[in-house]
């Protein structure tokens, strides 16, 4: 597979398995906001400490065609490829980032 996929190489389940994973559906939903963002900015954002654990991670989102990375300095640059995700599975990531509020507001409103 290459770096990253074209649309139409993007899989539901490479897809499903990525946003599967609680930390990378956090980057995602970071990566939402829209625009570029660094790495080390993202890993701030979500109190992450450990880069090692990340690479693995930018690597799945990457591969399976949810995120664009690419290098600019000494920093890699993410952003959604929100537009090919769409295009090729309308409604799925706006189905799955308000599914993914709705788990944070009820564990929120649990936990108090």
């Amino acid at each position: 597979m290459s770096l990253h996929p074209d649309r139409d190489q993007i899989r539901i389940e490479n897809v499903l398995s990525a946003l599967g994973s609680p930390v990378r559906l956090a980057v995602v939903r970071v990566l939402d906001a829209g625009g570029e963002h660094n790495c080390s900015a993202v890993l701030r954002t979500l109190g992450i400490t450990s880069k090692s654990t990340m690479t693995h991670h930018w690597r799945v989102l990457r591969e399976s065609g949810v995120i664009w990375q690419h290098p600019s300095g000494r920093e890699n640059l993410l952003s959604l490829r929100r537009e090919d995700l769409d295009a090729r599975y309308p409604g799925l990531l706006d189905a799955v980032l308000a599914g993914a509020a709705d788990d944070e507001a009820l564990t929120a409103a649990a936990s108090k």
